[in-house]
């Protein structure tokens, strides 16, 4: 029996995507963990560079827990506060790669800011938002983003982190056999320019509570029927002004945001990038110990209306790329413990791109398209790339009884 032919499926922007390297306003070789696979490791043990030879034998170490696997085999230990790559020279250029060639980067190093995953018999390839020619290319396109399958592929090395067969048998009974049917429906939901941005997410939600119960009783050959009503329900018209009666909840907004931001920010933040944006976040709506809860959500109210909705009335669709940026690039609604639980990391990240923007905005007395870029960027930075974060927060709501759609809905209205 001959083997299926591989498709290769990505957004359109994936192709365009060029590292400018020295010209790039921020460093990936920065900031965050860098590991290194087995065989770039040896590959390592045996270069006779008398420049790199002392920085391979301090910087490159062995990772210990847990033995280390093939693809996390070692790691490069970051310089001082910022963590800086010790490889980096001063036209931020990798000199590894200067002196050897691409063939000696790591696979992390070699990818990044690409990713794959295998889906059945595709090949789905994205960009991580944590860079910034990656961020531009993705979301500052005003056209509706979409995906083009091609046969072959851009870069060998992507062939795909994991694998997610729709097909296995252990999904039969379990939602994840509608997994494509899902997530044509999550993605046009999103797209769907009908609708503000805060209508598309509610609506999600509603559909994501009513599928999640439907999972939960184990009905799960209802989801086709589940989406044909969804999807009639948006073509009606039918949530159109049903949704301007949920009230805004700009304190608890707020207060709640903020309290998930400070749990990041507290833990160490080494991105100065991101440390300009907070600190213009704070600024923007006089956030301090002095000012009075109501001063503070007035700063709030007035920084979304004067600053923050005349720009974004206008590129809302950079908000929309990058939620189905997000919703592709993890096999959304099957990429946490629960479906619920996906919706509402879906939800936090945007509450929490927008929050900051809103203080920004009122900081900068409007938004500019590079401020978002620098902002979602660096957020994707030290939010995407930090999974412990993650966990804590999910944690955390889940104890405090704020995993619901009415806690979600106040954070996505203002």
């Amino acid at each position: 029996m001959t083997e299926k032919k591989k498709v290769f499926l990505a957004p359109q922007y994936f192709r365009k995507f060029k590292c400018i390297g020295s010209e790039c306003e921020d460093s990936c070789c920065k900031g965050w963990k860098v590991s290194i696979d087995k065989e770039t490791y040896k590959k390592y043990r045996c270069v006779q560079n008398v420049e790199l030879r002392p920085l391979l034998d301090k910087y490159v170490t062995r990772e210990r827990k847990n033995g280390g696997d093939l693809v996390n085999y070692a790691k490069i230990k970051m310089l001082d506060e910022e963590g800086i790559c010790p490889f980096l020279s001063d036209k931020k250029l990798c000199r590894i790669q200067l002196e050897y060639g691409e063939g000696y980067l790591s696979k992390v190093c070699t990818t990044y800011p690409r990713n794959a995953i295998r889906v059945d018999n595709t090949i789905e390839m994205v960009t991580s938002l944590s860079c910034p020619e990656a961020a531009k290319l993705a979301l500052l396109d005003p056209e509706i983003m979409e995906f083009d399958e091609y046969e072959d592929i851009p870069n060998p090395s992507l062939m795909g982190s994991c694998a997610f067969n729709t097909q296995d048998k252990q999904f039969v009974n379990r939602p994840q056999r509608y997994f494509w049917d899902l997530r044509i429906f999550t993605i046009d939901i999103l797209q769907n320019r009908n609708y503000f941005m805060w209508e598309r997410l509610i609506i999600l939600g509603l559909f994501i509570e009513k599928l999640n119960k439907s999972v939960d009783e184990n009905k799960i050959n209802d989801i086709p029927d589940i989406i044909q009503s969804y999807n009639k329900m948006i073509e009606e018209g039918t949530f159109k002004g049903a949704l301007d009666s949920i009230p805004a909840e700009c304190k608890v907004q707020l207060q709640l945001i903020k309290d998930i931001i400070d749990i990041r920010v507290n833990s160490g933040v080494l991105n100065k990038i991101y440390m300009e944006c907070y600190e213009h976040f704070l600024k923007g709506i006089n956030y301090t110990e002095e000012a009075t809860k109501e001063e503070i959500i007035n700063n709030y109210q007035k920084a979304f209306e004067e600053y923050y909705k005349p720009y974004m009335d206008s590129h809302e669709y950079i908000l929309e790329n990058y939620l189905v940026n997000y919703v592709f690039s993890r096999l959304f609604p099957f990429s946490s413990e629960s479906i619920f639980d996906a919706y509402m990391l879906l939800v936090l990240h945007y509450a929490i791109i927008k929050v900051h923007l809103i203080g920004m905005a009122g900081y900068n007395k409007g938004l500019e398209d590079d401020m978002v870029i620098k902002l979602i960027s660096t957020f994707t930075k030290i939010v995407d790339h930090n999974t412990v974060f993650l966990s804590t927060i999910t944690k955390q709501l889940k104890e405090k009884r704020f995993n619901t759609l009415a806690y979600m809905t106040i954070m996505i209205k203002n």
